[in-house]
């Protein structure tokens, strides 16, 4: 399916939940935006590295119905990963957003359950995200490793997360899936929600098959959910022709009922602005009934994160 024209669009949804966003102030310790550049995977993110608030996330949302959205941990100096959540919180009492926290924990550490119940404390946190160890192609994932969903330290920290009802945001390639739909399938009490569709960076067509394989184990698990959001192509826009067949896939393969849409701001600014992005994911969901549609752009996300947010 092509970028359809505006008159054959449907209707824009009566409310939206960002499902995935960020907000940073430079005056904090976040390392990676303030020193030296790190390797990324949309390549140069110079345009970002700068005050992003939620005056500046309202400009960018402008003209779609946002009603509550997700702040997901934006990568602080790791030692002072408590203050990140009370900081945010503390935004979101001043400027009315996020209307939930995803904070950052590392399960493997030893003071891991210290910290997840430092940040239990907020009522605003509905639950942690950690990159756990992690191989840069399929070619070199090994199951096993420190610091891995297999890892037993890992493992306890994240046995932790029931403790506090919290669900996981998990951020990996999709070669690592296999170890998601395990960990999902031994621990079913906490919700696990794969961020940025699994990241489907390899469209070759040996890549995508990989990558939807990867996603089915993980949907086979009941207690697990998906992120579309994170599409972008290093040095192409954003757009309904290259994306439109993942997310119409990524859905097919976990149900409409745990799917949510999400911006990934302002990181994926860096292909393509909030209407772009959320126009494609309307045109992409096109032959979806409008029930459906609020169940991606809104009412998913309300239920998985535990939201009060307004409908109407």
């Amino acid at each position: 399916m092509s970028a359809l024209p505006p008159s054959a669009l449907p209707p824009r949804p009566r409310a939206v939940v960002d499902a995935h966003h960020h907000v940073w102030d430079l005056a904090n310790d976040l390392p990676w935006l303030k020193g030296e550049r790190i390797p990324f995977r949309y390549g140069d993110y110079g345009p970002i590295c700068r005050d992003y608030m939620p005056a500046d996330y309202r400009a960018d949302q402008a003209g779609w119905p946002v009603v509550a959205s997700v702040y997901v941990e934006a990568e602080w100096n790791r030692a002072l990963a408590a203050q990140e959540s009370r900081w945010v919180a503390a935004v979101a009492a001043a400027h009315g957003l996020p209307s939930a926290v995803v904070a950052w924990c590392d399960l493997a550490a030893p003071d891991a359950a210290d910290l997840l119940a430092s940040h239990a404390e907020l009522g605003i946190v509905r639950g942690v995200r950690h990159k756990p160890a992690a191989a840069a192609s399929q070619a070199d994932a090994r199951r096993g490793q420190a610091g891995s969903m297999d890892d037993p330290a890992w493992r306890a920290g994240y046995a932790e997360l029931a403790r506090h009802g919290m669900s996981y945001d998990l951020q990996t390639p999709w070669w690592h899936l296999d170890a998601a739909a395990e960990l999902a399938r031994d621990v079913p009490p906490t919700t696990l929600i794969v961020n940025h569709t699994g990241l489907p960076a390899d469209r070759s067509p040996e890549g995508l098959a990989g990558w939807r394989r990867a996603l089915e184990a993980v949907a086979a698990q009941p207690n697990t959910a998906l992120k579309i959001s994170g599409l972008g192509i290093p040095g192409r826009p954003w757009t309904v022709d290259a994306n439109g067949p993942v997310i119409r896939d990524a859905i097919a393969i976990f149900g409409v009922a745990r799917c949510m849409f999400a911006s990934n701001f302002p990181v994926d600014r860096l292909i393509g602005d909030f209407d772009t992005i959320f126009t494609g994911f309307l045109a992409a969901t096109a032959e979806r009934s409008d029930a459906e549609r609020d169940a991606l752009f809104h009412d998913n996300a309300t239920r998985f994160y535990r939201l009060q947010a307004p409908a109407d």
